[in-house]
């Protein structure tokens, strides 16, 4: 968000915390754009629909959608199969869905999708998060194409592991010491990437800068996978 915003965007987010909504409302609060958070659990598709519908009415319309969203759902359990589609992949759904009337209004109409490189190899992850993370890309994918003729874009971005205090591999590092040194071990760099650098990516692929780009999966994972991407 601190990127988007560095860039003069007006953002609207949310997530299901109504602390963590004001916490960052909060260090916003004196930005020359505008930032707004609302409670939301993106589960709830017509909750998910008013609150694009709202945010499109107080800024004058959409110009870009990311959708951020995952359950964490790592391990093999029925609930977690159920999790990891209703948030990662029908979250993902329903909120290009809710947007598309108001990306098609605008100049420069960008949908960024966050996957994961567990979308694109197998590792630890694979099971209800990789597959959702797989799902994800193929339909943004798809979207890409058929969209394309609109002049709206549609890419992923596919982050490798990515430390942020307070983050899931924060917790693992005190919480799965021996799954932490397994991951860090395994990212060339000798070090996992940060929320930066792939919000980098991120706002990139959002703006006009990358007008051709569509129907892509940006990896930023500092070679941790080894597959070539044709």
């Amino acid at each position: 968000m601190n990127t988007f915003v560095a860039e003069g965007a007006n953002v609207a987010f949310c997530a299901r915390s109504a602390e963590e909504v004001a916490a960052v409302e909060a260090i916003f609060a004196d930005s020359p754009s505008t930032v707004i958070g609302s409670v939301l659990n993106v589960r709830d598709a017509v909750a998910l629909t008013a609150w694009v519908d709202a945010s499109a009415q107080k800024f004058g319309g959409v110009d870009v959608i990311v959708a951020n969203v995952s359950a964490l759902a790592i391990p093999d359990t029925a609930e977690n199969w159920v999790d990891s589609f209703e948030v990662d992949v029908m979250g993902t759904v329903n909120l290009v869905k809710a947007a598309l009337p108001y990306l098609e209004k605008s100049d420069a109409p960008s949908i960024v999708a966050i996957s994961s490189v567990s979308g694109r190899e197998a590792d630890f992850a694979s099971g209800p998060y990789g597959t959702a993370k797989t799902a994800i890309i193929g339909y943004i994918g798809g979207l890409a194409l058929q969209l394309a003729p609109t002049g709206i874009r549609a890419n992923t971005v596919s982050p490798g592991n990515t430390y942020e205090p307070g983050g899931v591999w924060s917790s693992i590092e005190t919480g799965n010491p021996d799954l932490y040194s397994l991951a860090l071990g395994l990212n060339p760099t000798g070090r996992m990437g940060t929320a930066q650098e792939i919000a980098s990516g991120v706002v990139f692929l959002s703006s006009p800068v990358s007008s051709r780009t569509t129907g892509t999966n940006l990896l930023i994972d500092g070679a941790l996978t080894r597959g070539i991407q044709f």
